[in-house]
């Protein structure tokens, strides 16, 4: 018999944040998130929690977990959308489907007594969070910014009546054999045209504290439309800055601004830190910290993090300067490939860009969505 709790001890909080950790142990793919963030979700003080409220069910068998599921009620998308939704986020569970059930009615429950009429996810927080069902390339590493699941998921999820919503495509990105010059005169063409530049920054400390505010705020034009965003709190702002501080580094950075410095154009890629966090489960230990150093000194698959243009400049070529930076990125060091991380299935803008590169599609994500 399968019982469903809700987590309130110290104790189930620990067997919600362990159980994906044990499941998953031993398999090559699964990237665990950083323990230590994953903690901050039962906080009081959480940053999101000015925004959300949450809550989080464990399912057990014979005294044993074998499920966990979590509701996410995401006030200031649901106000930005005029709608009623609740998401269902963090589900792991052992290949039952009695199990599955469970988990979804307790939150389904939760979000009906919330005032809710429909339910949605895999969403986090934010998209800043993980987000998005695996449903196609199960036999690759995951990145550090998405989560990974076994093939078995989509089927617990429809059997509860869940239907697909959107997809999202993940691809890699191979260096090219030599530089495309056409990009280069293009860009050189189009940022004449329209009086633009690349500034010049010494070094990331100075990059962030000039540009920080102005790059938050294309990122909240760029994405206002795309599937589940919400626009950028300070509190989340100050956690991304404090995350990635130490990890961006410009040579792996595309800026374009203005006559008058304003950003036009962001892109942002990062080393891939998913190796170096596998084997120490996502703790930092002196060990993990060693292969995060050589990771982000020495890397060798890029993930592409942040991509933004302001609206004006969507159709004035801006994207041939990021596909010429993209191609000189790529070239730097021993570069095998680059992930682009989740790109909308319907955002031909973007996936139509990936033309110019060699490249596979080589996962797919899906949001699914139910009546409640």
């Amino acid at each position: 018999m399968v019982t469903v709790e809700e987590v309130k001890t110290a104790r189930q909080r620990r067997q919600f944040l362990n159980f994906p950790l044990k499941l998953y142990k031993g398999n090559p793919y699964f990237v665990p998130p950083l323990y230590g963030d994953e903690k901050k979700i039962f906080r009081a003080d959480y940053l999101y929690h000015d925004t959300c409220e949450d809550s989080f069910f464990l399912a057990y068998r014979d005294g044993k977990v074998v499920g966990r599921i979590s509701g996410i009620l995401q006030k200031a998308s649901n106000e930005k959308r005029n709608e009623k939704r609740v998401r269902f986020t963090r589900f792991d569970s052992i290949d039952d489907e009695e199990v599955a059930s469970a988990l979804f009615a307790a939150v389904e429950d939760w979000g009906r007594k919330k005032g809710m009429d429909t339910i949605c996810g895999p969403l986090g927080y934010s998209d800043q969070e993980r987000e998005g069902l695996l449903i196609e390339g199960f036999d690759e590493l995951s990145t550090f910014e998405e989560q990974y699941n076994y093939d078995y998921y989509q089927r617990l999820i429809e059997n509860c009546g869940y239907a697909k919503e959107i997809d999202w495509l993940e691809r890699k990105i191979y260096p090219p054999e030599q530089l495309d010059e056409k990009f280069k005169q293009l860009s050189e063409f189009m940022l004449r045209r329209y009086k633009l530049h690349v500034p010049e920054m010494k070094n990331t400390k100075e990059f962030i504290a000039h540009y920080k505010d102005q790059i938050f705020e294309l990122l909240d034009t760029t994405y206002a439309d795309l599937y589940g965003t919400v626009p950028f709190t300070e509190g989340v702002k100050k956690l991304l800055i404090d995350n990635f501080k130490l990890i961006i580094d410009i040579k792996y950075t595309a800026v374009i601004v203005d006559e008058n410095d304003r950003v036009v154009c962001f892109g942002l890629m990062m080393p891939s830190l998913a190796k170096a966090v596998q084997k120490s489960g996502g703790k930092l230990t002196p060990a993990c910290l060693i292969r995060l150093l050589k990771a982000i000194k020495r890397p060798k698959i890029l993930d592409l993090a942040l991509v933004g243009v302001l609206p004006e400049y969507l159709n004035r070529g801006i994207s041939s300067a990021f596909m010429s930076a993209l191609q000189e990125m790529l070239l730097q060091g021993d570069i095998e490939y680059c992930e682009t991380n989740l790109n909308m299935e319907d955002n031909y803008q973007i996936q139509n860009q990936w033309k110019h590169f060699r490249n596979v599609i080589h996962k797919r994500r899906r949001a699914f969505v139910k009546q409640l």
